[in-house]
């Protein structure tokens, strides 16, 4: 389209930004600043507005004199190093095989993709009763032959084991898909080349597909932690934050101060303090990655 001078055409990119910003500003900008402003005052829900009193930097002085915070931030970290070398892992592994060409290529997509496309609200509720410790269909699985499960959504030992292997499950098919992308984007000459050197598939593994794709490991890395910190559906759904407090994360006190107990101030503190978190794991990955990112492929 050619607007015949600038104001014509700033006028014309403000008219088919203004829904766009508007959504911006109504649903992301507006309930940042306003859990910024909650995260300093005591707020209940349920009182009138009139009983909401400016606290100063209390909700905070709490959230760090508890011992909660630590004990919720050690899960999210036990989830994470759990849940992403596996992720990682099973994720390339599936890439590289739909890389491949062979029969049943597109069946083997449709059932690795499936779960990615599935509610988790769906997916956890079949999971819970799978993963059941006395009904369960994986533990009357093991002891058919003679293994004695254990119960792994009760057993607080276990309980976040069963959550990461949920989620793997659920994310292997969507992250492939990155890693396809990623091997479908490397000239196959250097391949060429390295069988004319005679390597091993090791060799051709660690020095050339690894470093090419270092990219896209380090973008899926800096989202698989954002996530990680966020999780909060499946361990909702599946433990409700126990048993024995052992699935507590930083979403689900979040969820359980302000839409349980109505404690939007307190809420809203829990959530800066994650905010902050995910802000510095961002930027020290972000720091880290210029010693192992190879961008001149």
């Amino acid at each position: 389209m050619y607007f015949p001078n600038k104001k014509q055409k700033l006028i014309s990119i403000c008219i088919f930004l203004f829904p766009s910003m508007l959504g911006l500003i109504v649903f992301c900008l507006f309930p940042m600043v306003a859990s910024a402003i909650y995260s300093f005052l005591e707020y209940d829900v349920l009182l009138p507005l009139s009983q909401v009193k400016f606290v100063g930097l209390d909700n905070y002085r709490r959230l760090f004199g508890e011992g909660e915070l630590i004990t919720t931030l050690w899960h999210n970290v036990k989830y994470l190093i759990m849940y992403i070398p596996i992720i990682m892992i099973t994720s390339l592994a599936m890439g590289v095989l739909l890389n491949q060409d062979f029969k049943g290529r597109r069946l083997v997509q449709i059932i690795f993709y499936t779960p990615v496309i599935t509610s988790w609200v769906a997916a956890a509720v079949v999971w819970r009763w799978i993963l059941s410790g006395k009904f369960g269909f994986i533990n009357q699985a093991f002891a058919v032959i003679g293994i004695n499960a254990p119960a792994w959504l009760s057993d607080p030992a276990w309980a976040m084991v069963g959550i990461v292997m949920v989620a793997v499950w659920k994310d292997t098919g969507y992250y492939a898909l990155f890693f396809l992308a990623a091997l479908k984007g490397i000239n196959s000459t250097y391949y060429e080349a390295a069988n004319m050197d005679g390597a091993k598939w090791h060799h051709k593994l660690f020095k050339i597909t690894l470093p090419l794709i270092s990219p896209t490991i380090f973008l899926l890395f800096v989202y698989n932690v954002i996530a990680g910190f966020q999780v909060f559906d499946s361990v909702q759904i599946m433990t409700g934050g126990g048993p024995a407090a052992s699935t507590t994360v930083m979403m689900e006190r979040v969820y359980k101060y302000g839409f349980k107990m109505y404690q939007m101030g307190y809420a809203a503190a829990w959530s800066w303090v994650l905010f902050a978190i995910i802000l510095v794991a961002t930027v020290i990955q972000f720091i880290l990655q210029k010693r192992w990112v190879n961008y001149d492929a």
